[in-house]
């Protein structure tokens, strides 16, 4: 695809058929998009910041997840508009990176919740500082605006579901290592929306780079202890997603 970045030769099993399949969802730019003024006005061509440490963090993470459960998972990602049809609602998670500084519109937020409440997964990664987190709250807000973004209590099983995780700290992008955060998000949060029965909809990675994490499991440069949570939280996440 004419968006893939980064040089990282298709694994095996590419094009195997199989239970699970990982998507991640394109959108345009908002407000605080890193690509203003560089941007291409069609998203869908990946000028926007939806295509961020694609492919490499896609297909390292679906390694792990290869790896250390029994999960039927495709090697390769799978890049999905919500706004093609019902081909989102093939997919029980979908994830977004750069989530502060995306620009849903209120279509593809509609769009968004009705998948959600049909039993789906989101997971809203790369959110920075209080200007990013802002305009995710607004934007998810299309979605679900009868709902509030809270705190997850560490004993929420989405934290338990393969790996005990209650020993959780920030993930430092790799352009960010010397300063330890990026917008002055020092501090990590875990969030998400839930249903009325207390299922996870939507879990939002606030103040922590867990594309960053996949993304450069394989570079001895980059610190082992922030792929080590990174891979783990999110092998958590398809898990409780398929099972919940």
């Amino acid at each position: 695809m004419e968006y893939a970045k980064g040089s990282i030769p298709l694994p095996p099993g590419w094009d195997q058929e199989t239970d699970f399949v990982f998507a991640r969802i394109m959108f345009p730019g908002g407000p605080l998009d890193g690509y203003r003024g560089r941007e291409d006005p069609d998203y869908h061509r990946g000028r926007s910041l939806w295509t961020q440490d694609y492919p490499r963090a896609d297909r390292h993470f679906l390694e792990a997840v290869r790896r250390l459960t029994r999960v039927d998972a495709r090697s390769v990602e799978q890049v999905v508009d919500l706004e093609d049809g019902d081909d989102p609602y093939n997919y029980p998670f979908i994830y977004a990176v750069q989530a502060g500084e995306w620009g849903l519109t209120e279509k593809q937020g509609k769009i968004l919740r009705e998948y959600l409440d049909r039993g789906g997964f989101f997971m809203a990664d790369d959110i920075h500082g209080t200007a990013e987190w802002g305009q995710f709250v607004e934007r998810i807000g299309y979605a679900f605006p009868d709902r509030e973004v809270q705190d997850i209590p560490n004993q929420d099983s989405i934290f338990h579901s393969v790996f005990d995780l209650d020993d959780r700290y920030i993930i430092v992008g790799s352009e960010h290592l010397r300063e330890g955060s990026k917008n002055g998000g020092t501090v990590p949060y875990w969030r998400a929306i839930y249903d009325d029965k207390g299922r996870i909809l939507v879990q939002a990675m606030y103040n922590s780079d867990t594309g960053d994490s996949w993304e450069f499991a394989d570079d001895p440069r980059y610190p082992e202890k922030y792929s080590a949570l990174g891979l783990r939280l999110g092998v958590n996440y398809i898990v409780y997603a398929i099972t919940h």
